[in-house]
């Protein structure tokens, strides 16, 4: 399977300008890849202005996904603010070509930044397939916690989608080659780049790791690109067939 991820300057609150800039850098991919990877919140940047710029599911920015999708039949996915009655959601949506749906809540959300205050967590893992890879989606600060992460010898592909600032950039780094390594799974990671609305900085560093722990391609860091790679879940199943480091894992249980 072929997956693709998109690094992208966003504009702060300006779900227009970041939907049209979006598409220019989607519509080249038309036909020549499987699944594209935006990162966190990419309609808006990383706002709290929750009231303002969240939407149904399937609203404006859902139906933009699924018209890209559709038009240049490959999966579309990335995060972006939702809201179900008064509580609101950062919430990861796919969306394929013959009209596949999956959806995921941010897990941990940001409480150093106030997240916490204005969007409500998630309690669910997801995991589901497409073109044979079994695929479980994170954001952010899901990273930094392993546990929620963990390969349940369910998973080949993990996705971060995040707006991860310059100052920690060390971390997502080290941590996205963690993930890889301690899940026996493929990674990756889209980041955003530029400057939000609150002053902080952006350096992209979007990246696909193997199994082991490899950088397979990464973006330059502070560029808007796009980066490419193929993934083999049978180069994947052979490696852990080799190497079978989760028969030996821990049994555990998540308090949700």
């Amino acid at each position: 399977m072929k997956i693709s991820v998109i690094q992208p300057d966003l504009v702060w609150e300006r779900k227009s300008l970041n939907l049209s800039n979006l598409e220019r850098l989607l519509l080249p991919l038309a036909g020549k890849t499987d699944i594209v990877i935006l990162p966190e919140m990419f309609n808006t940047g990383f706002s709290m202005n929750v009231s303002s710029l969240s939407e149904t599911e399937e609203g404006e920015t859902f139906r933009w996904m699924s018209d890209i999708s559709r038009a240049a039949k490959f999966a579309l996915c990335g995060s972006y603010l939702v809201n179900e009655g008064k509580l609101f959601y950062n919430r990861w949506i796919f969306t394929g070509p013959a009209g596949e749906n999956f959806s995921y809540d941010k897990r941990h959300t940001f409480s150093i930044g106030d997240e916490d205050k204005y969007i409500s967590h998630g309690n669910s893992r997801l995991v589901f397939e497409y073109c044979g890879i079994r695929i479980s989606p994170y954001i952010c600060y899901d990273l930094r916690f392993p546990v929620w992460s963990r390969n349940r010898n369910d998973t080949d592909l993990l996705i971060y989608a995040a707006n991860w600032p310059t100052t920690r950039r060390n971390v997502w780094n080290v941590l996205l080659k963690a993930r890889a390594i301690e899940n026996q799974c493929f990674v990756a990671g889209s980041n955003r780049i530029g400057t939000d609305g609150n002053g902080i900085t952006y350096s992209g560093d979007s990246v696909i790791i193997d199994p082991r722990g490899e950088i397979i391609t990464m973006a330059d860091a502070g560029l808007e690109q796009c980066i490419t790679a193929d993934i083999s879940v049978e180069e994947l199943m052979d490696f852990r067939k080799k190497f079978p480091v989760l028969d030996d894992a821990d049994s555990f249980i998540v308090n949700t």
